[in-house]
């Protein structure tokens, strides 16, 4: 997606060479024009699916989420990561570790809202080591439904997380694969003529 690749390399802040900050338009301060366009973006590459759910994972992938479904015209779950009192013992529940943050956590989805007759897309704003994502998928096997693919926002190529979902056969679509990152230029995957400078 050219319009996503530019607005990193105009708009994103590399940390060293694996932290990408684009909370100006995706994940702090939401672009929901933009958002719409990537949801829109998503429905072209996963519209000829039944999708009956989309999946995500708080907080980052809910905005992301909520704008691609309208055009899938389904609700969105989202995998809690903080057990509350409403949501205790009748969950679908699988641990995930936080590359960011350092530490592993176990994210929950009600029963009550995903079942074997679902059809599920997960949708995710990143994807570095796909912990994340593996454990969406743990919690679909559960709930014995199908997934249909995985979409992603930014892909970082140069970690292992989109070549492991690749290889278990799962339908990946990632809109910006990023293969090199520091803080003086960050290349795309595939000979994208966009690089920054």
């Amino acid at each position: 997606m050219k319009r996503l690749k530019q607005r990193i390399l105009d708009e994103a802040t590399v940390i060293g060479t694996e932290i990408l900050k684009v909370d100006n338009f995706l994940n702090h301060q939401v672009d929901v024009e933009f958002l719409t366009e990537i949801g829109a973006e998503f429905y072209k590459r996963f519209g000829q699916e039944e999708v009956t759910k989309i999946l995500t994972i708080e907080s980052s992938g809910i905005a992301v989420a909520c704008m691609t479904a309208p055009f899938f015209k389904t609700p969105v779950i989202f995998a809690k990561k903080i057990e509350s009192r409403n949501l205790v013992d009748d969950t679908y529940s699988s641990e995930v570790y936080s590359y960011t943050k350092d530490k592993s956590y176990r994210v929950h989805v009600s029963r009550n809202y995903l079942s074997a007759q679902d059809k599920v897309l997960i949708i995710d704003d990143f994807l570095a080591n796909g912990k994340a994502v593996q454990g969406l998928i743990d919690i679909v096997n559960q709930a014995g439904a199908r997934l249909v693919g995985v979409g992603i926002v930014i892909e970082k190529g140069f970690q292992d997380g989109g070549n492991q979902l690749r290889k278990s056969g799962v339908k990946l679509e990632s809109l910006a694969i990023i293969s090199v990152m520091n803080e003086q230029e960050i290349i795309f995957k595939n000979g994208d003529p966009l690089r920054g400078e």
